[in-house]
């Protein structure tokens, strides 16, 4: 039995919609990509970066984070970070 590889691939320079169920796209990398309207459920983005992203119009509903690095990250401007601090102050 040889082993198994897995080659990335490489979508470039194209325009495609793409139905995903099921499967494991860990360590993929997306850039200068629009993923406009798509929609994601019952998906783990634990350990996944996120740089220089446009979430505008964006219906984050139910979405909970945890034990992450917010360094920097606003909300209307404001740094989460911030945000945070005076929460807990009042709490």
């Amino acid at each position: 039995m040889s082993a198994e590889k897995n080659f990335p691939m490489n979508l470039r320079d194209t325009k495609e919609t793409l139905l995903v169920t099921n499967a494991d796209l860990s360590g993929s990398r997306f850039t200068d990509v629009s993923l406009h309207a798509a929609q994601f459920a019952d998906v783990n983005l634990a350990q996944t970066e996120f740089t220089d992203i446009n979430l505008s119009d964006a219906n984050l509903s139910n979405v909970e984070i945890e034990d992450c690095d917010i360094s920097g990250m606003k909300i209307h401007g404001v740094l989460v970070s911030e945000l945070l601090r005076v929460y807990e102050r009042k709490a």
